[in-house]
């Protein structure tokens, strides 16, 4: 059974940085060849794609260009999302999974951006 743990959230300033990992708890293998996502949800609103990492480390799509970088280590079964220049509109929880959603949801980490 794949497990997803979010990671790295927490109460930034508007125009800070953090930088959100997600560790995959799948076969060793499987992890290195998928094309990985993050996605988010804000309150009263869907999740939604913010941006995927292909599996030899490419970024793919990216819905916040200029200030979000994507990357992974497939040797930990990890990608990162870092996120600079926060904006109070940036705030979510933040989940990760592979680009066609295939596993079930982790809990997610939460990003509150307020001064």
């Amino acid at each position: 059974q794949v497990q997803l743990v979010e990671s790295g959230g927490g109460l930034v300033k508007p125009g800070g940085s953090l930088r959100l990992s997600c560790k995959t708890v799948v076969s060793p293998g499987i992890f290195a060849v998928l094309t990985m996502a993050w996605y988010r949800q804000a309150p009263g609103k869907e999740r939604e794609l913010v941006a995927a990492i292909s599996a030899d480390g490419n970024t793919i799509s990216n819905s916040v260009p200029g200030r979000f970088t994507l990357s992974r280590d497939n040797a930990k079964n990890t990608i990162f999302l870092q996120m600079n220049n926060l904006k109070p509109e940036d705030a979510a929880v933040y989940f990760c999974n592979t680009h066609s959603e295939t596993w079930a949801w982790g809990r997610g980490t939460q990003v509150i951006v307020s001064s």
